[in-house]
């Protein structure tokens, strides 16, 4: 077995080297760092989208989910049609008018002060850390099941090469990497899928009677999660997967990578097809490994159930389908991987370092630097956080990361866009308080103190992105600032409507 899952592994290396290296002759700039110079088209940025977003969170975490808690783990991804309709009719075409390289350009462009620029950079790099882990707790898992490398040592060579990717290649190897990886993994899941129907004669209602009869009617419908705290908890995952990537910035991020409006716009609607089919498919994939390798089994393996996939290959395929499985997963983790550190890092280089810091004097080399530097540091630091949350469901922590950008990024973002009234401080406001709420009650909720937790929800979202919208409201109304530097509403709606030359 380890040989095989080392040459599948092994091919998964070099194909994605052998990119970086075709894209490092071209990733020269800043703007080719960050954005891949602007010219991806819609076909590659939706295929890359649905790389960046169908993340081992989806295909491990849910697929597990699934498996050990029936029907009710599918709760943690109905919410992501609604997800993409609203990037698609609210944010796609103003982030592509209004932004230049990260969320801070979309904000700033009508305020253009340092302190939200840099309030923006900080909630940016706090959201993609928090997602991060969990990109990095599935690759130590994976390869720990594979190769027997201890969990710590593989998620230090994760690390080093989702570095190399960045540092390298940039956006365009990012992008690439993206598209393979999506293509890869949409091909495995389908693979998986035929092989666990054809043994219900292609009949899905038949898996589902097989799964009621196996484990309980309970696991094919949805259930009473055990009284109103915890119906509320799988509310609060809804709401946070339902807004949170219209704020993630690495998702945000990719709209700034196409050449115009239009193309960001068709770009969503080819993720859209993509990704709905793709999280229709899961509770099949679920059921099956509930069925074919029994939740005792998925439990043993990783209390979370975030391996239930991979086993499930093996049990339907032998040691060569697990192999090209894991090879699949572990090119999807460096994908998002690398799409989350360029998003982090930008943050820090383009708005912290070049425009707080260096009140934008910083040349295109010295911010090209900085890019590369803070992508290896915000890597490492990740790193060190994962290395304790091993025994954390995937798609769990996905859900906290969604939770942070509803509750800092998209009362601000929307705000900013359609609010003419809108001002500075409510724009702090709001950003502050969304992070600091959706931050401060994980840490005092059971995923951190377990039964001693002061605030009863795994999930923030019900509560910190309300406070974030009110504090917006609030900070605006409230004050009597002067609107001297601003740009004009007008002027602003307008180019988030039809563009400009800069954008």
């Amino acid at each position: 077995m380890n040989v095989t899952a080392s040459i599948f592994f092994a091919v998964i290396v070099v194909a994605t080297l052998g990119i970086t290296y075709w894209a490092s002759k071209r990733n020269k700039s800043t703007e080719e760092h960050y954005v891949a110079g602007g010219k991806i088209t819609g076909w590659q940025n939706g295929l890359a989208i649905t790389g960046d977003f169908v993340s081992v969170g989806g295909f491990l975490g849910i697929t597990g989910a699934i498996a050990l808690q029936g029907f009710n783990g599918f709760y943690l991804s109905y919410g992501i049609p609604i997800a993409f309709l609203l990037v698609l009719l609210v944010v796609a075409e103003p982030m592509r008018n209004l932004g230049k390289y990260t969320v801070g350009d979309v904000i700033t462009s009508r305020f253009g002060t340092k302190n939200v620029r840099a309030i923006a950079a900080v909630n940016t790099l706090m959201i993609s850390i928090v997602y991060l882990i969990g990109q990095f707790v599935g690759a130590g898992a994976l390869i720990q099941l594979l190769l027997g490398i201890d969990y710590s040592v593989a998620v230090i060579v994760i690390g080093v090469l989702a570095s190399v990717y960045i540092l390298a290649g940039g956006m365009l190897a990012t992008t690439w990497i993206q598209i393979l990886k999506a293509m890869l993994l949409l091909t495995g899941t389908a693979l998986l899928l035929l092989l666990v129907l054809s043994r219900f004669d292609f009949n899905p209602v038949a898996l589902f009677d097989e799964t009621a009869a196996t484990l309980g009617d309970g696991a094919v419908t949805p259930n009473d999660y055990g009284g109103l705290i915890a119906n509320l908890d799988v509310l609060s995952i809804t709401i946070a997967v339902a807004l949170g990537p219209v704020g993630l910035p690495h998702v945000l991020m990719r709209f700034l990578t196409v050449p115009d409006a239009h193309t960001a716009r068709s770009s969503v609607a080819v993720a859209s097809i993509f990704m709905g089919l793709f999280f229709m498919l899961l509770p099949i994939l679920g059921y099956g490994a509930a069925i074919y390798v029994g939740q005792e089994e998925v439990a043993a393996a990783n209390p979370a159930g975030n391996l239930a996939a991979p086993q499930l290959s093996e049990a339907l395929g032998g040691d060569l389908l697990l192999a090209f499985i894991a090879a699949v997963s572990f090119a999807t983790l460096l994908a998002v991987m690398a799409g989350i550190v360029i998003a982090a890092s930008g943050a820090f280089a383009h708005d912290l370092y070049t425009n707080v810091l260096r009140s934008g004097e910083a040349t295109d080399r010295e911010q090209f630097r900085a890019a590369r530097i803070s992508a290896g540091a915000i890597c490492a630091f990740a790193l060190l956080l994962a290395l304790g949350a091993q025994g954390l469901n995937l798609a769990f922590l996905a859900t906290l990361a969604f939770a942070m950008a509803a509750s800092a990024n998209l009362p601000a973002m929307l705000f900013t866009i359609y609010w003419s009234r809108f001002n500075l401080t409510g724009a702090v406001s709001g950003m502050v308080a969304g992070l600091v709420s959706s931050l401060g009650l994980v840490l005092i909720s059971p995923n951190l103190l377990g039964e001693s937790a002061i605030f009863p929800f795994t999930n923030p979202a019900l509560f910190s992105i309300p406070i974030g919208f009110l504090a917006s409201y609030l900070g605006t109304i409230l004050s009597r600032e002067s609107r001297e530097g601003y740009t004009p509403y007008e002027e602003m709606h307008a180019r988030a409507n039809v563009g400009s030359e800069e954008a």
